[in-house]
């Protein structure tokens, strides 16, 4: 179910710090005009966002999307906009019962253009704590370590 290749927009780098991600789902994106064209410009930001249920639909939410310059003004839009998912209704049941779980979330790890639409990749995360974040830097630089010395005793 992970995303495939596309022209990487924007990436959430502090969903991957601040959740221990459990599995990846790709989704599309209901859009304006001038929020594709504006998102074409990288002019969007994740960071905040999350995926939220109402009413049987996943919605993104707190997903800033910046105003279009090109627009001359016609199209004032909130840039915090709910923006309307994609998903099939398995999908949307598979969402709904893991983020039932406790201490579960679904962020936006990445948003892409893959053949001409826009898409998000979702990551159904459990919040770390304080002091698992700390180990999981812990672990990455051990790792970032012994990969530079294995690459040095091979020169």
């Amino acid at each position: 179910m992970a995303a495939g290749k596309g022209r990487t927009i924007t990436v959430n780098r502090r969903a991957r710090r601040d959740y221990e991600i459990l599995e990846t789902i790709e989704a599309g994106l209901v859009l304006t005009g001038p929020e594709i064209k504006s998102i074409r410009e990288g002019r969007v930001n994740i960071s905040q966002a999350y995926a939220h249920e109402r009413g049987g639909e996943m919605w993104l939410m707190n997903a800033h999307v910046a105003e279009y310059h090109g627009s001359g003004g016609f199209s004032q839009q909130d840039p915090l906009r709910p923006k309307k998912l994609l998903l099939h209704r398995s999908q949307i049941r598979h969402l709904i019962a893991r983020a039932t779980e406790q201490r579960i979330s679904i962020v936006p790890l990445r948003l892409y253009i893959k053949r001409h639409v826009a898409k998000v990749e979702l990551g159904i995360g459990r919040g770390r704590r304080a002091y698992d974040k700390r180990a999981a830097v812990a672990a990455r630089d051990a790792d970032r370590e012994m990969r530079r010395s294995a690459t040095f005793r091979n020169r």
